[in-house]
């Protein structure tokens, strides 16, 4: 009799004790979601982690790869012409390579965040050619983007190899 698959499963991690203010709430909540998603993707099996799990094509690795250029994008102003084109991750970017990227932009787009003490000035960086969004909306919709990510990640990183948990 074949066994199945053994299933890693992580603890849950519980979401952010921060500090009171309005930054330190957006900025935690921000951070444990971008934790989450790159561990969802660490580690993930080649060629399954840029294989579709539904219809769409959607894939885990390319999740991860899109958000890239949506930290990008927000924070340190790269202009992006193919939304479509950043859910794939290129051919010869491995996990490892994916995951770094990620974490480098989330470290310099913090770099531009730690600079800005007021949520209604305009992102430093705005794209070009677009009015520049308040640090506020940016970092909201930075937390629904990677949050609503997170959540297809979860679905297939379980598909996958039944790994679990945040």
């Amino acid at each position: 009799m074949p066994t199945a698959p053994r299933r890693a499963h992580r603890r849950d991690t519980p979401p952010p004790r921060t500090g009171g203010s309005e930054t330190e709430v957006l900025r935690g909540f921000l951070d444990y979601l971008r934790i989450a998603m790159a561990a969802k993707v660490d580690g993930a099996p080649e060629p399954q982690v840029r294989t579709a799990g539904v219809p769409s094509g959607t894939n885990l690795l390319g999740l991860l790869n899109h958000l890239t250029f949506v930290e990008r994008a927000t924070f340190l102003g790269d202009q992006v012409s193919d939304w479509q084109a950043t859910f794939r991750a290129a051919p010869a970017d491995g996990v490892a390579d994916v995951v770094a990227r990620y974490r480098e932009a989330v470290e310099r787009a913090n770099d531009v965040l730690d600079g800005c003490a007021d949520l209604g000035a305009p992102v430093p960086r705005p794209r070009p050619g677009s009015p520049a969004p308040s640090v506020r909306w940016a970092l909201t919709h930075l937390i629904e983007e990677t949050g609503r990510h997170a959540g297809h990640a979860d679905i297939l990183r379980e598909l996958i190899d039944g790994a679990t948990g945040r």
